[in-house]
């Protein structure tokens, strides 16, 4: 696998990683026909043009553009054009959100900002979020222990890589190899980017959780 692969959303695209550590499919759908998604996995999804609908086996769903969602089970998206990751065999919670924001609610590396949009259901599981690079950002290389797949939403920059550099531009969706160097530049305009990781270090145990922390056991047990 390439370290940096672009992809158009066309109905055409599917990319298997499903021999990796964590098994991933990745789809994109146009006006041209609908995507049936298997029974067997999770599915992340973004709209990013036009009226989309979703059908799972929590309802069927009008989303419009810049709406996303998490799916376990069937499902089946038509309408408008985005794109969808599918973690084979994990099984998260329904989600439906959206419009994303025009800027993060966390801090990220030189600058720039993210915001979580499904976050982990347990500490490991898959996240989806999105990426905000403000003007004249010149991020620092980097790499990450696990795949990313990615969707330009907005704006424009570049990705650089050692093996050159790529344009990237509202529409354009990519993977990113686990551990392959890169960085995200701009000029005048931001960019924001949809990021989807196959796995987290962060979220709920068993042990760590906000109804275990703020149960409070008296020692005697009484009241």
């Amino acid at each position: 696998m390439i370290a940096f692969r672009p992809f158009e959303l066309t109905h055409s695209a599917h990319i298997d990683l499903r021999d990796g550590p964590f098994p991933t499919v990745v789809y994109a759908w146009d006006n041209a026909s609908a995507v049936d998604l298997p029974a067997a996995g999770t599915h992340f999804g973004f709209v990013h043009a036009g009226t989309a609908e979703f059908g799972c086996a929590s309802g069927t769903f009008r989303l419009a553009h810049g709406m996303y969602f998490a799916a376990p089970g069937p499902a089946r998206i038509g309408g408008g054009c985005g794109l969808v990751v599918t973690r084979d065999g994990f099984r998260g919670f329904f989600h439906v959100g959206g419009p994303v924001e025009d800027t993060g609610r966390l801090r990220y590396i030189d600058g720039c900002t993210d915001s979580l949009l499904v976050p982990p259901v347990l500490k490991g599981d898959p996240c989806l979020n999105l990426l905000h690079l403000p003007p004249g950002t010149r991020q620092t290389p980097h790499t990450h222990p696990s795949l990313r797949v990615g969707l330009v939403v907005r704006g424009g920059g570049r990705c650089l890589t050692p093996g050159g550099e790529v344009a990237l531009a509202p529409g354009l969706a990519f993977v990113i190899r686990a551990g392959a160097l890169h960085s995200f530049h701009t000029d005048d305009e931001p960019l924001v980017v949809l990021a989807y990781h196959p796995d987290s270090d962060f979220g709920p145990t068993h042990e760590d959780h906000p109804m275990i922390n703020r149960t409070i056991v008296s020692a005697g047990g009484g009241p």
